[in-house]
């Protein structure tokens, strides 16, 4: 399995939903982008989102995110009880599966410096990936928020941006990009409405002010609610878990009669987290988690390759309509580069080979992971392309609609596998290219990645000859069907 990172940027937008939505399908639109969740908050005026990324396209995904959100989000305008100083106020890279802190640094400053110089964001590089030792602190990266940020970039030597301009975006403020490990988003709800009790308790229990460590947190009033919400983020949930926190709180709600009315999970969570808590309320002796709990058990088993490939297998094998022929063209394609990557790494891992050849076999291999994280994405997609059409035939026979969008969707089913072919096609071009470059030793991957791909080509074909036969813009049949044939005549004269 490649590697892939969790990204967490945080929108201040929490009430408009066609912003957040236009804001998520920015993410949605980057290849190998799985969107996880979406937690918005009014109060707040915030929304966090999570999806994984390909370490290939994580960077493109979050500098296009904040993109869209620059162009919908004015923060003169933005009125919310979280603190922020940015339209996409923060945009940490966090390590998942096989990724490591070391790729989200650098995964942080590609993404920070092509923020700072296309979008005219200035942005402070915070946690792990901060340049300084004063803003590995989110909380002091941000102070003053937008409003107080303006007033002092530009004059205070400690405000300057890591990247980008120093001075603040006019609507879209500034912003802080950064690398960190898991946390928790942890809020309490308590039935009170006395601010001046909340701001000291936040103050006591967090470690800015003498507290636990691995915590910061923050009085909040929810107006929505009429009461006061301790929000708090548990940075490190193995040093400060979620029950020594609510034991904290109790010591100072009790004598005053506050009891928890509820409290909130933001965004996702790891199951760590949450079974820590329970062990601990339970008291229970001896438990393991890697042994105990049977989704865990199951999950890694699950995660082998061995086990997903055979999962994927058995799926094509039944007689369910998805996956067919478009996903599996995908896969096929997807593993053409994979392979084609493996051939270049041990290639370049040779001592033989000429140091002139390695820049370009470096770039095509960069090169062949985008392609493969697109065409991972094509997978999916190409299924709900189908399940986009079957929708539009349940459409009853008399609405006019029914018509339109069946052939909407037919068009739709139709570009995807298209796509398919010319991803695959653009990757068969550049392995033709290095053919004379790849060591003798890994020659038979080479060609079996280069069958692969043909493979993805062939069978993304036919599911565009097959969904251009129900088209009725025949000009735009024809087009796509000359433009599939082209991909196929490239295979014949690469093995002339």
């Amino acid at each position: 399995m490649g590697k892939f990172v969790e990204c967490v940027p945080n929108f201040s937008e929490g009430r408009d939903l066609a912003k957040i939505n236009a804001i998520v399908d920015a993410a949605r639109a980057i290849p190998g982008v799985l969107v996880l969740d979406v937690e918005k908050d009014a109060d707040h005026n915030r929304t966090v989102l999570t999806f994984i990324a390909p370490v290939e396209t994580a960077a493109d995904a979050m500098f296009a995110v904040t993109k869209k959100a620059a162009q919908l989000i004015d923060l003169n305008h933005h009125k919310g009880e979280h603190p922020r100083m940015g339209a996409t106020d923060v945009a940490p890279f966090i390590p998942i599966m096989d990724s490591t802190i070391e790729d989200c640094i650098k995964l942080a400053e590609k993404a920070g410096e092509r923020i700072g110089k296309e979008l005219n964001i200035p942005v402070y590089l915070y946690d792990r990936a901060a340049k300084f030792e004063h803003r590995k602190d989110l909380a002091k990266v941000r102070k003053g928020q937008f409003e107080g940020l303006k007033e002092v970039i530009g004059k205070d030597p400690e405000r300057v941006p890591d990247f980008g301009p120093n001075h603040i975006h006019p609507t879209a403020g500034a912003m802080a990009v950064g690398a960190r490990n898991q946390i928790v988003n942890f809020n309490v709800n308590l039935n009170t409405t006395d601010m001046e009790f909340a701001k000291g308790l936040a103050k006591k229990i967090r470690t800015s002010g003498g507290g636990l460590p691995a915590l910061r947190a923050k009085e909040i009033f929810l107006e929505s609610k009429g009461q006061v919400q301790m929000s708090t983020v548990l940075t490190d949930y193995k040093t400060t878990s979620i029950k020594k926190v609510m034991d904290e709180m109790q010591k100072d709600l009790g004598p005053k009669g506050i009891t928890v009315t509820g409290t909130e999970l933001i965004g996702l969570t790891t199951q760590d987290a949450i079974t820590d808590y329970a062990v601990e309320n339970l008291q229970v002796q001896g438990f393991n988690k890697a042994d105990q709990v049977l989704e865990t058990k199951l999950l890694k088993l699950l995660s082998s390759w061995q086990a997903g490939a055979g999962l994927f297998v058995d799926a094509l094998a039944n007689t369910d309509p998805t996956p067919g022929g478009g996903s599996a063209a995908g896969v096929s394609g997807a593993m053409g580069c994979a392979l084609g990557q493996m051939a270049i790494g041990i290639t370049l891992r040779g001592k033989k080979l000429d140091e002139a050849k390695k820049p370009a076999l470096r770039e095509l291999n960069d090169r062949l992971g985008g392609h493969k994280a697109a065409l991972q994405s094509c997978v999916a997609e190409d299924a709900a392309s189908f399940d986009g059409f079957m929708e539009a035939m349940k459409i009853p026979k008399d609405n006019p609609e029914r018509k339109v969008k069946m052939q909407a969707a037919l068009k739709h089913a139709a570009e995807v596998p298209l796509k398919t072919a010319r991803l695959a096609s653009e990757a068969m071009a550049g392995l033709t290219v290095c053919h004379g470059s790849i060591s003798s030793h890994v020659m038979s991957d080479y060609r079996s990645a280069r069958y692969l791909l043909e493979a993805g080509i062939r069978c993304a074909a036919e599911n565009v000859f097959i969904n251009a036969e129900g088209i009725e813009d025949k000009a735009f049949a024809e087009k796509i069907v000359s433009e599939v044939k082209g991909y196929i005549a490239s295979c014949e004269a690469v093995k002339a």
